[in-house]
């Protein structure tokens, strides 16, 4: 059953101009992992990120480095949650996460359904 579902848009050149605005920024919403990967890549993670508060339906106590999206053995996007982000996951049912995300035209976007077995 899907318990919830989470879209997010973000204007790359834009979320440039944020990150470079105020450089304490990339470390507040990027684990260590995360932080060098182009410009394109970070806007797709933020915006997955988004999805995912959107798809949960609160961000009560929720922090940045809580959601992180790595790559599965076959590259595909995952995330991995932790903290108050996993207990809120844990509390609402969900058993599988999936995620996609893109980036083209100066655009970043990135979907988000959770799912209960």
């Amino acid at each position: 059953m899907i318990l919830g579902i989470g879209v997010d848009v973000v204007d790359i050149a834009r979320f440039g101009r944020s990150l470079d605005r105020t450089p304490p920024l990339r470390d507040r919403l990027f684990a260590v992992s995360e932080r060098g990967l182009p410009l394109s890549s970070l806007a797709a993670r933020f915006a997955a990120k988004e999805a995912l508060i959107k798809a949960s339906g609160d961000s009560t106590g929720f922090v940045w480095h809580d959601m992180v999206v790595t790559s599965d053995e076959d590259r595909r996007p995952t995330l991995r949650v932790t903290g108050a982000v996993a207990a809120r996951l844990a509390a609402m049912g969900v058993t599988a996460t999936h995620l996609s995300m893109s980036h083209d035209a100066g655009i970043a976007s990135a979907f988000v359904v959770l799912e209960s077995a």
